[in-house]
């Protein structure tokens, strides 16, 4: 069930199968099984000796080793029900904790263990799920007690929020709720929705182009404008600035530009990742 309806809501993110006169995009009517592929077979590969090189007067050096021959072994996808959710759209996980944490597009975050399914976070009086407006994205600070959400508000604006997360239940104190940033939408599709802590420990925010179709008033070019970009900043509080914006931001110094901008010319990034192992920032650009 879990696994059919992210199908189903990421399905109705992505598509592009034509948008309408009120400018959002029409979803997607069903959930479909992608094709299974079989990898190819991968050449032999050599690995380079360990042994230095010897002159041209001495005799050779010992033969290099090959790497086994032969296919890829088969990729094993294992499925399991971890419980029924309302229109998941994320699912992520806190630093050094073991539950998993699933956004539910109409305003909840529940916290999935071995032993409970516990609401976390529950916004719905903030926030609609209308098409690809709602909760959207979720991001955990990697060395605090804190939490980031990004939704639509009932206006339909973009807002991202900060909340401390109780280190023992992993409850969010609404009490605590700080707006860290907030751009005005205006369409109601591509609104983006990830946030992500990098490498760097700085959230990187994900902004659509501001909806309709085409990009009418080309957002995504305008530097001025923070629709159609990735953006980067220390979310913690500096006295009365919401944030800061790092100091190697390419627009930093530049009056021309807004100075949160990392990335620029994107037309819906809804979900991004960083590889754990370079560091490369991997967007999923809708359509």
């Amino acid at each position: 069930a879990f696994a059919a309806a992210t199908a189903l809501i990421l399905g109705a993110c992505g598509s592009d199968g034509g948008e309408n006169s009120f400018g959002i995009g029409q979803p997607a009517a069903t959930a479909s099984t992608a094709p299974t592929t079989t990898p190819a077979e991968v050449e032999p590969t050599t690995a380079p000796s360990t042994e230095p090189s010897a002159p041209a007067s001495s005799a050779p050096s010992a033969s290099t080793t090959t790497a086994p021959t032969g296919p890829l072994p088969e990729p094993a996808i294992g499925l399991f029900e971890i419980g029924t959710f309302d229109q998941p759209v994320e699912v992520t996980h806190r630093p050094g904790f073991g539950d998993v944490f699933v956004v539910e597009q109409p305003g909840r975050v529940v916290a999935v263990s071995d032993l409970s399914t516990d609401i976390v976070l529950d916004i719905t009086d903030l926030t609609d799920a209308k098409g690809e407006q709602g909760l959207l994205g979720l991001a955990f600070h990697p060395t605090a007690d804190l939490a980031y959400v990004n939704f639509t508000h009932n206006d339909g604006d973009t807002v991202v929020v900060e909340f401390a997360v109780d280190p023992a239940t992993g409850i969010f104190d609404l009490a605590s709720f700080r707006e860290v940033l907030s751009i005005d939408q205006p369409y109601s599709n591509h609104n983006g929705g990830q946030l992500a802590f990098g490498p760097d420990q700085l959230l990187y925010i994900g902004v659509g182009d501001g909806g309709s179709g085409g990009d009418p008033q080309r957002h995504a070019l305008d530097l001025s404008s923070r629709l159609g970009k990735i953006l980067r900043i220390d979310p913690l509080a500096d006295g009365d600035q919401p944030f800061t914006v790092p100091a190697d931001n390419p627009f930093v110094g530049d009056e021309a530009a807004d100075p949160t901008i990392w990335a620029y010319g994107l037309r819906n990034p809804w979900r991004f990742s960083f590889d754990p192992e370079t560091g490369d920032l991997w967007i999923g650009d809708v359509g």
